[in-house]
């Protein structure tokens, strides 16, 4: 399981018990900082917290603020700045130099984040959920809530239709960059509100179930990625094989992936059949449809000589599908065997899907992560 389903078990098994909790979530942060925005903390009345959001700087503290949110029943926002460059913050043993904000919520506000969390889930979509931190107009609480779905369909309210109408697109534009920040709302007050892209685990589909499919699945299982299996001999697609595994996709013939595979622009693709006919009907299917990324394992140039024989059986290939095709598949790790094979691949995914090239940090010349932008206010 991922950090995320984590903490959404654990909100919703202490809430059916009645239990006293209460969850930290990262809204904004500046500098070098652990964790990024949507990062969250379970923090239950007895127990150890669960989730993290500091790599265990600041995991004390944000709890002792819990207990007093636990205590209170009211939220609190809660700022720690650790930018200043001097002994009295390197001294502490801090790992991070940044400056970081955390909305703490008590266990009815809580179990909305939850409810949302799972609605992201089970409908296999992103959502953006809007959370006010503070609100200069009356009906407007902090902790108000607002789901935008990516078709523009909301739940919930803020409690004013403008700023719902305000909201809603700010989710969408939120949406479409995959990103979470606070952002001022226009409205008859001005309202700072959270909003956050709530996204489900990355689908990775894997064509082949050989033996080094194994790690591969196993890998993307420990990052809380939902693996699914693809092949054309059932015998292969077992749970004793696949433990791991999400779900299982047997098909009558490997060109009918586009048909009987869950695939969309969210799907990650891995061609592993070490079979050359089989890898060019896995590869023409996975053109026709909407996935973002196709990973064929073997070298570049039998890669390059399936693209040829596609391309004579009449497949017209523009340089955007051509751009999809990842071979040889993972990142340049000088990896061997299928386990360290499965270790490059996973990188490369998190690589393509930050927009990131994979190089080492040490030479990047910027900030690890990209710069959170101001909080911005919606055009009037």
């Amino acid at each position: 399981m991922s950090e995320l389903t984590d903490v959404l078990s654990a909100i919703e098994s202490l809430s059916a018990r009645g239990e006293k909790l209460a969850l930290a979530t990262i809204v904004s942060v500046k500098g070098s900082t652990y964790r990024r925005p949507g990062a969250r903390l379970l923090v239950p009345e007895d127990g150890a917290p669960i989730g993290n959001i500091s790599g265990g700087c600041l995991e004390g503290d944000v709890a002792d603020v819990a207990r007093i949110v636990m205590r209170e029943g009211v939220a609190r926002i809660a700022s720690w700045d650790l930018t200043a460059d001097d002994d009295d913050v390197w001294g502490l043993g801090l790992g991070c130099n940044g400056a970081i904000e955390v909305f703490v919520e008590p266990a009815d506000k809580a179990a909305e984040v939850a409810g949302a969390l799972r609605m992201a889930l089970e409908e296999e979509r992103p959502i953006s959920m809007i959370t006010v931190l503070e609100s200069a107009i009356d009906g407007i609480a902090q902790g108000d809530r607002l789901i935008v779905r990516p078709d523009g369909t909301t739940q919930g309210s803020l409690g004013d239709g403008s700023v719902d109408v305000a909201a809603t697109e700010i989710a969408l534009e939120q949406l479409e960059r995959e990103a979470s920040e606070i952002r001022t709302l226009p409205g008859p007050g001005e309202v700072r509100a959270f909003v956050e892209v709530l996204e489900p685990p990355l689908r990775l589909v894997i064509c082949g179930a050989g033996h080094d499919a194994v790690p591969l699945v196993r890998a993307a299982a420990g990052l809380g990625w939902s693996a699914v299996v693809v092949d054309d001999r059932p015998a292969f697609l077992t749970r004793e094989r696949f433990p791991e595994a999400t779900d299982f996709v047997s098909l009558e013939r490997p060109d009918r992936a586009a048909v009987d595979a869950p695939l969309d622009a969210r799907t990650f693709a891995v061609v592993m059949t070490h079979n050359f006919l089989r890898d060019k009907d896995y590869l023409r299917a996975l053109l026709a449809s909407p996935v973002r990324f196709i990973a064929m394992l073997g070298p570049a140039a039998r890669t390059q000589r399936v693209v040829m024989d596609l391309r004579q059986e009449g497949l017209e290939l523009s340089e955007d599908e051509l751009a999809r095709i990842h071979s040889p598949a993972g990142l340049d790790l000088g990896a061997e065997g299928p386990e360290e094979i499965a270790a490059a691949i996973v990188a490369e995914i998190v690589a393509v899907k930050r927009g990131r090239e994979g190089g080492f940090l040490r030479d990047r010349s910027g900030p690890i992560h990209e710069r959170s932008t101001p909080a911005r206010s919606a055009p009037a």
